[in-house]
């Protein structure tokens, strides 16, 4: 394990200019323009602690992901808001995502309408600010929170709020069993009917919309599953077909997400209808997540996302320059520059990216 706090406070007195806070590189493509010189954090690394029956570990920013991930699954547990790897190759041991760049991006995979955001799981962070402080917020116990909870914030904040030196995550005990379902649907079947299945006492842990398509996930005790398996029907997946499937889902690896065209992420009521808008799309989260891909103007997209009580995120591709996430109310903007005033007075951290 290494702990590189003096290096990283001594780079922040020196810095000429913004700094970009880097971990394995492996969403470099998410959020506005890139700049600022690189503080590489990959060898800020280590769990520092974990203890599998107080359900908590705290690792290094640097620390990666697979790594992490692996001594969970030694005891049975898991990052339930199933952080997305991304970066090159077909597996996630492939992948150069650290877990501080997992919090700092604050993205979840197929299972968060069911588990819970990243922030959700966000105990404490150590961070260091834009005057070479090293802060504490938050602890490693469930309840540690007094006035504004500050860890979770930092939670999808891109490193413009400071540098990430070690998190506490809350874990889970992995489900005892599993099972992928599939339903020919229409679009606005399928929306209706992951509605309907919402409000019954189901173990969904995942959906997915795309292509006429509706692939559901169960997952908890093994009767509980094998008794909502049977009660909905449709075609049963072989268990590697479908963690194949829930994988590429998760790390934009199935094709839907291949090639050029810009992506969007549309943020929606779950009861919203179907976007009146040209391009494909697949759905996520019961209907809550929705990606479209689309050359269709910014303007167009959002007033569309507005129009059905959401928000549009460019997410990867496409002109940036109208700005990759949904204006802010001003409300909003004005209590964002607030904190943002807070924890990095100066603007050392490059704070055009998010």
């Amino acid at each position: 394990m290494n702990d590189l706090t003096s290096d990283f406070i001594a780079r922040l007195h020196g810095a000429a200019g913004p700094l970009r806070i880097r971990g394995g590189g492996s969403k470099d493509f998410y959020g506005n323009a890139l700049e600022g010189e690189i503080v590489d954090t990959r060898d800020h690394a280590g769990i520092i602690a974990y203890e599998p029956t107080e359900l908590v570990v705290t690792a290094r920013a640097g620390t990666p992901l697979a790594e992490l991930e692996a001594a969970l699954a030694e005891h049975g547990q898991m990052l339930a808001f199933e952080p997305p790897y991304f970066g090159a190759g077909p597996a996630a041991e492939t992948s150069t995502a650290t877990i501080g760049g997992a919090v700092a991006a604050g993205l979840s995979g197929p299972r968060r309408a069911a588990a819970g955001a990243v922030r959700d799981y966000v105990l404490g962070v150590k961070l260091l600010d834009g005057e070479g402080h090293v802060l504490r917020f938050g602890g490693q116990v469930m309840k540690n929170v007094a006035g504004y909870d500050v860890s979770r914030l930092i939670a999808g904040s891109l490193g413009t709020l400071g540098l990430i030196l070690d998190v506490s995550l809350k874990v889970l005990p992995r489900p005892a069993a599993a099972a992928t379902l599939r339903f020919d649907l229409a679009q606005a079947e399928a929306l209706a009917t992951m509605n309907q299945w919402g409000g019954k006492p189901l173990p969904i842990s995942a959906s997915a919309w795309h292509d006429g398509m509706l692939t559901v996930r169960l997952s908890g005790a093994a009767a509980g599953v094998a008794e909502a398996a049977a009660r909905l029907g449709g075609e049963t997946l072989d268990d590697a077909a479908a963690a194949r499937f829930w994988a590429a889902l998760r790390d934009q690896r199935a094709a839907f997400f291949a090639g050029a065209e810009p992506l969007w992420r549309l943020a929606l009521p779950t009861t919203a209808a179907p976007a009146d808008l040209p391009g494909a799309t697949l759905i996520e989260w019961g209907g809550g997540q929705r990606w479209l891909r689309s050359g269709a103007p910014a303007a167009q997209i959002r007033a569309v996302a507005a129009k059905l009580g959401g928000h549009a995120t460019l997410f990867r591709g496409g002109d940036k320059s109208a700005g990759v996430f949904h204006p802010l109310p001003p409300a909003l903007a004005a209590l964002n520059a607030r904190v943002r005033r807070a924890l990095d007075a100066k603007g050392v951290f490059a704070t055009g990216r998010r």
